[in-house]
């Protein structure tokens, strides 16, 4: 684990959302583990199944984390947005891990529409408020994403040196 007790934890059905997880954990020298649910989600058909499980609103069967988010001062969870909600995956995550959950921050990938109402649905199944969200659409993300990120990690960095200070302190 790193100093800094930062999680990214993040489901990508295409490998958008991947990608942003990937240039966060970087940015906050953090822990990455990814949400993998054991439904076959590639393709038409796998598409066709994710919008199912949203409309639904369906926890569906994650393999259990790796990691435990207790150990964390800060868990970042990352989900593409599928019809304007939470992917399924990273719904039963939050399910799974709500009770543990320390400060968390939320981001997205997404093709139109729908990142507010998705922010808002991982607050409502986090059970609490974020210290930061980041919304970024996927043709953003193909380009890296370096402003919207490098300004989501700043904001990170500022509660991470706060968690830092309360720990030197006590």
């Amino acid at each position: 684990m790193s100093d800094s007790k930062v999680l990214v934890v993040y489901f990508s059905r295409t490998g958008t959302t991947r990608l942003l997880a990937q240039a966060i954990a970087k940015m906050l020298s953090a822990d990455l583990e990814e949400i993998c649910d054991f439904s076959n989600r590639k393709g038409v058909p796998g598409y066709l199944r994710s919008l199912v499980d949203i409309i639904r609103k369906r926890p569906v069967g994650i393999v259990p984390a790796g990691r435990d988010v207790a150990a964390y001062n800060l868990v970042v969870i990352g989900t593409p947005v599928w019809a304007s909600s939470v992917s399924a995956p990273v719904r039963s995550y939050l399910i799974e891990n709500r009770a543990k959950l320390p400060k968390v921050a939320f981001f997205c990938s997404f093709g139109g529409r729908g990142a507010d109402k998705a922010m808002t649905e991982m607050r409502e199944l986090a059970g609490k408020p974020a210290v930061a969200e980041c919304k970024v659409t996927a043709a953003e993300a193909r380009r890296g994403a370096d402003a919207a990120l490098a300004v989501f990690a700043r904001v990170l960095n500022g509660h991470i040196s706060r968690f830092k200070t309360l720990e030197w302190m006590c």
